[in-house]
């Protein structure tokens, strides 16, 4: 049940994040003269959007729910939500019933337009989308079959939930009423309790549902269409949202420099960036989950003490009736758009209220943390095993640098009664221990692996790179001769990973232009979900989630390797960069089904000639991710990267970043 909230909290996003372009249609059009056509026209193209919202929201969880992201799912997302909305308006519930149309419940009103709808139409087409799509009817109806059937079925069941809402919206819907009355008749005390709830919601993805109440219209306070379209009363109207703005652009970046501060001093510098890039996001957009998710679960009551701070910010900004509004998120962007719009009162106060707030959640995560002894980032246990013998394989004279490493590797994980199975991807080694708790990371780390991911009690993955595939054929050559490990009280086992040389064959002081290597979405690499290559264990680079299955070279350069599981080729350029080219998230599990490769080893390619046609619908259709990394795995031979693009649409003539060896 969590995970499906959580689902539905990503998917509500797709049509969130469409509000910016109101709020910026909006906020010019309110910011230029009110004679001006133009100004007048901007406005009502922003009322255009939000008039919209719950056909926005069918469609988003239509295709984000769905686990095949298909147009024909939004189309079922549509047509689920224009049944119960044509069907049970007042005209038609009116002749339903058999009763004048203005003894029509009050309640049927409410249905065209509501987001409540939306969110059920939504729900209810990316299920059946999933169960139904590939159905196949017998041959007289064939032409029904698979995804068209999809739209026709959600036609039938939202006929049979309108039929149900017929008589359960009326109750429901003075059931939200009534609610909505109760937190707007505490007034700023409401305000105060909804903020809190929200924050508090978040982990769940519930804060999505009692959004719906205050800011939308599913209780008739539609405190966002109402800020936005000018509506309602000056002071009160935006009093669900302008408390926000002090907690996200100025509360939560000083929580952050709290947490910096108590960090460890040999962690200090990683969780500055982590803390500058979530506080960053937090202060200009109003995106607080990178900050919150940051230590949300690591340290729970710092969590509640933020949700405590919020529910306090709200509940000022509503009592002093300072008021601002935002579409999107309480960020530096929406702040301004909303400044100049009429409604908004005296939004310049809710800067001094942030430059507080600051003050509040500074001193107040820094005593909690102390106090608590609570493990915000950078304030894990270092882990050393400085006290520890060492464990080695006896060396050999013949052994070449990956037998060196596997010897490493296979006594840091307890060796060979510890190991279950062997195995590897790409750039990892993927092991079964009997338990992980046995291994210690620290001599892992000496072998000068890149990285090493504790899964669980029994899994372990090693980043390597991509010569992984010699290390592996070492270490199970040692398992297979059931090599035995020595304690060695010369050796530490918190010795430092042997620091990466410089090829030799690296020409000093060139640069390579790398271009998109599909036509999609670019994203920063530190945005795909996969930690290994988020992380950069394996090097610098971008990924781009496709639109299409042809895939090229990045670069120019020649064939160096073609994995077996053909997801993965390696390039190497006339300036000695190695680059890999990894093709989807954990799709070596696929076994090169989806892959067509069109290069061979040893074939030098340019830029834009293709590299393979991938099937991304076998790809997701296997749950996997479909975004093509692009890493330049030999970092220590390059002195800078520029990149001219980053998280936009691209074609494959796109050039996206240079890169110069030192």
């Amino acid at each position: 049940m969590k995970t499906y909230l959580q689902r539905m909290g990503r998917s509500l996003q797709l049509p969130v994040a469409v509000l910016p372009a109101a709020a910026l249609l909006e906020g010019i059009g309110h910011w230029l003269p009110q004679n001006w056509g133009f100004s007048q026209f901007l406005q009502v193209g922003g009322n255009a959007i939000l008039s919209q919202l719950a056909l926005l929201f069918a469609i988003g969880l239509s295709i984000g729910m769905a686990k095949v992201k298909d147009g024909a799912a939004a189309m079922a997302g549509v047509v689920a939500y224009i049944i119960p909305t044509y069907v049970l308006a007042p005209k038609q519930v009116s002749m339903l019933m058999g009763i004048g149309i203005k003894n029509v419940n009050p309640a049927f009103n409410a249905i065209a337009g509501n987001v409540f709808i939306g969110i059920i139409a939504g729900l209810i087409a990316a299920a059946l989308f999933d169960r139904f799509h590939e159905t196949k009817l017998p041959m007289a109806l064939s032409f029904f079959s698979g995804k068209r059937l999809v739209p026709i079925l959600s036609t039938l069941v939202m006929l049979v939930i309108s039929v149900i809402l017929l008589f359960v919206w009326p109750v429901l819907y003075d059931a939200l009423i009534n609610f909505g009355k109760f937190i707007v008749n505490l007034g700023w005390i409401g305000s105060g309790l909804f903020g809190f709830f929200n924050r508090l919601l978040i982990p769940t993805g519930l804060h999505q549902a009692l959004n719906q109440v205050f800011e939308f219209n599913i209780a008739g306070i539609n405190d966002i269409g109402n800020f936005w379209a000018n509506h309602g009363t000056k002071g009160v109207t935006g009093m669900y949202l302008a408390g926000f703005f002090p907690v996200m652009m100025f509360g939560l970046p000083a929580g952050a420099l709290a947490i910096y501060k108590n960090a460890l001093p040999e962690r200090k510098k990683t969780t500055a960036g982590l803390m500058l890039a979530g506080a960053f996001a937090s202060f200009f957009t109003g995106v607080t989950e990178p900050l919150e998710f940051s230590f949300m679960f690591v340290a729970w009551p710092l969590y509640v003490i933020h949700a405590i701070f919020t529910g306090l910010s709200m509940a000022f900004a509503a009592f002093m009736h300072w008021t601002a509004g935002f579409t999107f998120s309480a960020g530096l962007v929406d702040y301004i758009l909303s400044f100049h719009m009429p409604i908004a009162n005296k939004p310049y106060m809710l800067l001094v209220q942030g430059v507080v707030m600051a003050v509040i959640y500074y001193f107040g995560f820094d005593f909690a943390i102390k106090k608590f002894n609570l493990m915000t980032p950078g304030r894990e246990p270092l882990e050393t095993n400085n006290d520890a013998p060492a464990q080695e394989v006896a060396a050999s004279n013949t052994d070449d640098k990956y037998m060196i490493m596997a010897k490493k590797v296979y006594a840091g994980i307890g060796g060979h009664d510890n190991i279950s199975v062997i195995d590897n991807c790409t750039t990892r080694l993927r092991l079964q221990l009997k338990d992980t708790s046995k291994a210690n990371k620290s001599q892992i780390m000496s072998a000068g692996v890149a990285g090493v991911n504790v899964l669980d009690k029994v899994n372990i993955q090693i980043v390597v790179g991509t010569e992984v595939q010699f290390v592996t054929d070492a270490l199970k050559k040692l398992f297979d001769e059931n090599a035995s490990i020595e304690t060695s009280k010369a050796a530490s086992t918190s010795q430092k990973p042997a620091a990466p040389e410089k090829p030799s064959d690296i020409k000093s002081g060139e640069t390579d232009i790398f271009y998109s290597v599909a036509n999609g979405h670019l994203e920063d690499i530190e945005k795909v979900s996969d930690s290994t290559f988020a992380q950069k264990m394996l090097g610098d680079g971008y990924a781009v989630v496709p639109t299409d299955g042809k895939i090229v070279a990045p670069v120019d350069g020649t064939i160096t390797t073609i994995f077996p599981t053909k997801h993965a080729l390696g390039i190497k350029t006339a300036n000695g960069l190695e680059v890999l080219v990894h093709m989807g998230i954990d799709t070596v599990q696929l076994k090169g089904e989806p892959f067509d490769i069109k290069v061979e080893d040893g074939q030098a390619v340019k830029h834009g000639d293709q590299l393979a046609q991938v099937d991304l619908d076998k790809i997701t259709s296997a749950g996997k991710k479909t975004d093509m990394m692009v890493i330049v795995t030999n970092m220590p031979a390059v002195s800078y990267m520029k990149y001219n693009v980053l998280d936009k649409d691209v074609s494959l003539d796109k050039e996206v970043v240079k890169v110069t060896t030192k």
